[in-house]
């Protein structure tokens, strides 16, 4: 899809630039790369928008047994913390990093891919995301 985003934009650009004789390439370089991190991110961003209300009532009756409170009863290095999930979630600290570990499982935390629907795992996602920003202390 990337690809075909930069040959389109490519293509368009020496379709209309006949009459001037030089292309500046870093340019040219420089637009695409805005044009295809645009394209990626609003075409992204809104299929991980998940439900944060929701995630916190499926989170309370799901994960709350090993994960009270953004802690990590089995693995106390491996919170839900902000900086934990950064050095410890593959992929990083985002909802589709923990929309993976969920619907997977990993170590010690079993998969949850066949217990929740996709909807529900991607409402856990958006809070365990969201309250890690704010932090867990707050949490209501």
């Amino acid at each position: 899809m990337k690809l075909a985003i930069l040959a389109t934009f490519l293509t368009s650009i020496v379709a209309f630039s006949v009459n001037t004789p030089k292309v500046d390439l870093g340019k040219i370089a420089q637009a695409s790369a805005a044009a295809i991190s645009i394209a990626t991110t609003v075409g992204v961003s809104p299929a991980l928008a998940g439900d944060v209300g929701q995630g916190q009532q499926i989170f309370n009756v799901n994960c709350a047994a090993c994960h009270a409170d953004g802690q990590n009863v089995i693995m106390p290095e491996k919170t839900l913390e902000k900086d934990a999930l950064e050095q410890y979630l593959t992929g990083g600290r985002n909802e589709a990093a923990v929309v993976t570990q969920v619907t997977n499982g990993k170590n010690a935390m079993p998969a949850f891919g066949r217990r929740l629907a996709e909807d529900d795992i991607q409402n856990v996602a958006a809070y365990v995301i969201a309250t890690s920003e704010r932090g867990w202390d707050d949490d209501e």
